[in-house]
């Protein structure tokens, strides 16, 4: 016999399937009343309002029946459970803490900014958290070639980085104060001036001992004792060449940051790295910071939309001996090339001025990028900004030092011309860039102009669609996946000094491709 409650439960459940059958004898009544020569073209969405509708009812039936259910449970004093769903941390694994660290390690450097570099005063460029001045719209010429109604272009120094790279990082979405929950640690040590103002006329202890320092103060941290350092990292805006120094002479260059074994044991990213495994290189501070992906793309659709004057073009100046230098047969051709290459010689040039440089670079197919002091020049970064295609002349300049920002595949983007073709004077410039057909340079344009948002620094603050991945995110997200795999090694027993963390360069590196 059934109980009170299971009778109470049914007398919904029979109305129900009266009002089923009730339903279906509609629906047949309909199909029976519709003319034959209507049913074929009609019977297609009559089953379909059929289906539905009897889809309805059953949603409905189970509906009612679970809420039967669910009440009969409670008249027993029986609460169904129903767990709260989760929030999804989208910060899970990439926290980061950055430590506050004594002022006398980043602000009370740059506080004294007219010595940081000899023969060269840096206060200027200072402003605005280490964007430099802003571009006003002085003339008809800096609208058309900067869209600086923007007011995202700022007269950037290429020495800056750090300094923008800390103010990125105090607006970081995974940014913790709780370092346990952090998977890497950013370090703000602005290393790039602290030994830039000691380059000239100090001896080696002197350009040595606030790393020094340091390393002692981040050695007593709890932080520390994770990784013993491996999972800590800083950002320099000189090459890593000045904190390699070998010897501890004075007339060596440089300091030995890199060389302090706490030090050794983190990565350092640098606008140009050695061949040392613990680097890696990320782009210069260009001009253009924007502060949306509505610039971002207006801006690409104006680098590939303009008319290009000139086949190629070199900024930079000439070395004191020109012959036998690339530079000095680069500025030779491109003064023989009967207006087909434009030479901006900086000696004689404000080449500071941010619309000077983009100007040329705008107006150029191709871009030179020769060696300059060193592998490098903050100038590849501009031309690619202003959708040049780059043309390199050794591996190290490009290919083997901004890994995490350019194509493996670099015939997309770029033009490749070995420097000892170039020293010995066989290779025509004017020759090899002008057989390239159009369509292949349209596709190579269209290229540059996809690595453009991977190669700029945005304002910092930016949250939402409006977002950009910049070069910033590029290198914070990299770091957290070298840890992360570091880490894996380590709980492993596999050895990481020889792989990750090995203190033997190998220059072959840079230079093969």
């Amino acid at each position: 016999m059934f109980s009170h409650k299971y009778k109470k439960m049914m007398k919904p459940v029979s109305k129900l399937w009266v009002v089923i059958s009730s339903a279906f004898l509609l629906c047949l009544l309909v199909l029976f009343q519709i003319d034959k020569l209507d049913l074929i073209d009609t019977n297609l969405q009559i089953t379909h309002h059929v289906n539905n509708f009897f889809i309805s009812i059953v949603a409905s039936s189970h509906n009612q029946t679970l809420n039967l259910t669910r009440n009969a449970n409670e008249s027993d004093g029986i609460r169904a459970k129903h767990p709260e769903k989760e929030e999804t941390d989208t910060c899970a694994g990439r926290y980061v803490y950055m430590y506050n660290l004594p002022s006398i390690f980043n602000d009370d450097i740059i506080k004294d900014c007219r010595p940081l570099i000899k023969w060269f005063d840096m206060c200027p460029f200072m402003v605005n958290s280490g964007l430099g001045p802003q571009v006003s719209e002085s003339d008809n010429t800096t609208a058309r070639v900067l869209t600086a109604k923007t007011g995202s272009w700022y007269s950037t120094n290429q020495f800056l980085l750090a300094v923008i790279f800390r103010e990125r990082m105090k607006h970081y979405k995974c940014l913790t104060n709780d370092s346990s929950l952090a998977s890497a640690t950013y370090v703000p040590y602005y290393a790039g001036f602290d030994v830039s103002r000691h380059l000239w006329g100090y001896n080696v202890t002197v350009r040595d001992e606030l790393g020094m320092k340091l390393a002692h103060w981040l050695s007593e941290r709890p932080e520390w004792r994770k990784m013993y350092g491996r999972d800590h990292f800083f950002v320099t805006g000189r090459i890593a060449w000045d904190f390699r120094r070998v010897r501890d002479e004075d007339s060596d260059w440089g300091s030995k940051l890199m060389r302090i074994p706490e030090f050794a044991n983190m990565t350092m990213l640098a606008i140009e790295t050695t061949a040392w495994a613990n680097e890696f290189a990320v782009p210069y501070p260009t001009y253009f910071h924007p502060k949306s992906l509505t610039e971002i793309w207006r801006w690409q659709r104006k680098v590939k939309s303009v008319k290009r004057k000139y086949l190629f073009s070199f900024v930079g100046g000439p070395r004191p001996k020109l012959d036998g230098s690339i530079r000095g047969e680069i500025i030779k051709q491109c003064l023989a090339s009967h207006g087909k290459c434009k030479f901006l010689n900086c000696f004689v040039n404000d080449c500071d001025n941010p619309v000077k440089i983009m100007e040329v670079f705008e107006k150029s197919v191709f871009c030179l990028q020769p060696s300059g002091d060193s592998y490098t020049r903050r100038s590849i970064f501009d031309s690619i900004l202003a959708g040049c295609i780059p043309v390199f002349f050794s591996p190290g300049s490009g290919y083997n030092q901004y890994i995490w920002y350019f194509p493996k595949d670099y015939t997309k983007y770029s033009v490749y011309i070995p420097e000892k073709e170039m020293r010995n004077g066989t290779v025509s410039l004017k020759k090899i860039l002008g057989m390239i057909d159009k369509e292949r340079i349209s596709r190579m344009r269209n290229e540059v102009a996809k690595i453009i948002p991977k190669i700029i620094y945005s304002k910092p603050g930016l949250v939402g669609p409006e977002k950009i991945e910049d070069a910033f995110d590029i290198a914070v997200d990299r770091i957290l996946e070298r840890v992360a795999m570091v880490k894996r090694m380590m709980e492993e027993g596999k050895d990481i000094q020889s792989e990750y963390y090995s203190q033997t360069k190998d220059l072959k590196k840079l230079e093969i491709i």
